[in-house]
């Protein structure tokens, strides 16, 4: 089995204005999306960023894996590192972490193999993974303080301008009522720290149950944040990325019981000894999408076990492609702990035939196909391309996007 042909699509999503400690959401989202095609008729599925440092490595990676057999996946990193080994970065310089072009270009190409070897063997990806320890994969309801959306952008504005506490629980009630969510997850760095203690404590009130947890991406000193864990005591099942850097993440560690997460401080595996040898974090965030694809991602929970180190999941805005992906290598990581994060809820459009997937109990059942066990809609594809085409964003700025809510905006990190 050879692979024949890659069809690369680069696709834009309407999207919404949320905030964080960087900006805000541009008026579309990027992604791109792969098809992988076989001598013997098979066609593999993946899905990945879409800003120009990744569509750049696709592009370039794709015609060196002509002739590939997609169940040699060692093969698959050969060439990719022999490719887009000197290549840098995916992220723009905006960003708060980066990912190697390699890793991210490798990861979606290599979704797109394992996709193949499914419906090679006829099973579904997780049994590639060691298979599912659990087929019901539970999300938490992600929350964002937002502006109002401006009239030239496209889609829904969905919402609507939520800038304070009790709009943000208004929030959280509806997407509780709608999904089912079990677990609140607030993108905070955006208000004063005490709004934002306010809106946690008014959450925790809301929803006594509920697991809760806020990511300030690193808005917060060391003071700041070891005052927020005064106020907030065991209101948090974990705090993530208060502060900026492995070093601050320490030291605030030292002071603090609430466990620190982090998808900024931790996103190579070279950085997990250094994490654990300085206990700067007790659980890292995983995503198929820059951990080297779901081997990779397996491979991070099995260190994370021996580490004694929590294990969730990273989201950033995607699709059907992506969302069956992350079940599936949820459904295979024994020591997942605690609910995913998704932005699913906050896009209306879908990529996948059957249409958007439906939470029940704040949970997704695993496509049970083959493969990743989702089919790819041709006319959404070629819509939402078309929406790249005229919409004209190439890459990811939330900063610059900013300047247009509040003009005089300058980005400082950490802010308080």
């Amino acid at each position: 089995m050879k692979i024949t042909n890659i069809k690369i699509t680069p696709i834009a999503i309407p999207d919404v204005p949320l905030a964080n400690t960087k900006g805000v959401h541009q008026g579309v989202f990027l992604r791109a999306i792969i098809e992988m095609e076989t001598d013997n008729g098979h066609v593999g599925l993946g899905e990945a960023y879409g800003a120009k440092r990744t569509l750049a490595g696709l592009r370039k990676l794709a015609p060196d894996l002509i002739g590939l057999d997609p169940m040699d996946l060692h093969d698959l990193r050969r060439r990719a590192e022999a490719s887009l080994k000197n290549d840098g970065g995916v992220n723009a310089p905006t960003a708060l972490a980066d990912h190697k072009v390699m890793d991210v270009a490798y990861s979606a190409f290599e979704i797109a193999c394992l996709d193949i070897q499914g419906k090679h063997f006829g099973c579904p990806m997780y049994d590639l993974l060691g298979g599912a320890v659990r087929k019901t994969i539970p999300f938490s309801a992600y929350l964002f303080f937002k502006f109002k959306k401006l009239p030239q952008y496209p889609g829904p504005d969905i919402y609507g301008e939520v800038m304070t506490p009790d709009a943000l629980v208004d929030q959280a009630r509806d997407l509780v009522t709608t999904h089912g969510f079990k677990s609140l997850k607030l993108k905070g760095g955006v208000l004063d720290p005490d709004q934002e203690i306010e809106t946690m404590l008014k959450l925790r009130d809301a929803f006594p149950d509920h697991g809760l947890r806020i990511d300030p991406m690193g808005a917060w000193t060391v003071p700041t944040a070891k005052r927020v864990c005064d106020a907030l005591g065991d209101t948090l099942e974990y705090l993530e990325d208060p502060v900026k850097g492995m070093d601050a993440m320490a030291e605030l560690s030292a002071l603090i019981d609430i466990p620190l997460a982090t998808n900024l401080v931790v996103v190579e595996f070279e950085q997990i000894f250094e994490a654990v040898r300085k206990d700067a974090v007790q659980i890292i965030l995983s995503d198929h999408h820059y951990w080297r694809g779901a081997r990779g991602a397996m491979h991070l929970g099995e260190m994370c076990r021996a580490s004694n180190l929590g294990v969730s999941m990273h989201s950033n805005s995607h699709l059907g492609i992506s969302l069956a992906a992350m079940c599936h290598v949820a459904a295979a990581t024994p020591n997942l702990t605690y609910d995913c994060d998704t932005h699913y809820p906050w896009c209306k459009h879908e990529i996948v035939k059957g249409g958007r997937r439906v939470f029940k109990n704040g949970c997704l059942d695993v496509p049970e196909g083959d493969g990743l066990g989702v089919e790819l809609d041709t006319d959404a594809v070629a819509e939402l391309h078309d929406l790249y085409n005229s919409a004209q964003v190439q890459d990811r700025d939330d900063t610059d996007e900013m300047l247009k809510y509040i003009p005089d905006y300058v980005r400082v990190v950490p802010r308080w």
